[in-house]
């Protein structure tokens, strides 16, 4: 799993979002270092989709848009584990380098 699958699965913890909400979410949750463009976005949600992490929903409630309709995406239940563990793992990553730069906390 790479960063923007990483971001793209925790802006959809928050639960379901639009696109654009979603390119917005990686953005202002990564600081600003992933904002991915339209075709990168839904490609990367196409694959998650594929790999069962993410599904369309019918969130939008049946409101109408200007333009094309919105599509809604959710994380399945998978996603939510897979997510939970990518978080334990870069946070076990980021405590090793810590310790290996000095740089830990020690409470």
């Amino acid at each position: 799993m790479n960063l923007l699958d990483y971001h793209v699965l925790l802006a959809l913890s928050s639960g379901p979002m639009h696109g654009y909400a979603i390119k917005d979410a990686v953005a202002e949750d990564s600081g600003g270092t992933q904002s991915p463009l339209a075709g990168t976005l839904y490609r990367v949600i196409a694959r998650l989709m594929t790999e069962g992490l993410v599904r369309e929903t019918n969130a939008g409630g049946g409101v109408v848009h200007p333009g094309h309709a919105r599509r809604y995406y959710t994380l399945s239940a998978a996603g939510r584990r897979v997510l939970a563990d990518q978080a334990r793992q870069l946070k076990e990553a980021a405590s090793h380098a810590e310790r290996r730069l000095g740089t830990s906390r020690r409470s």
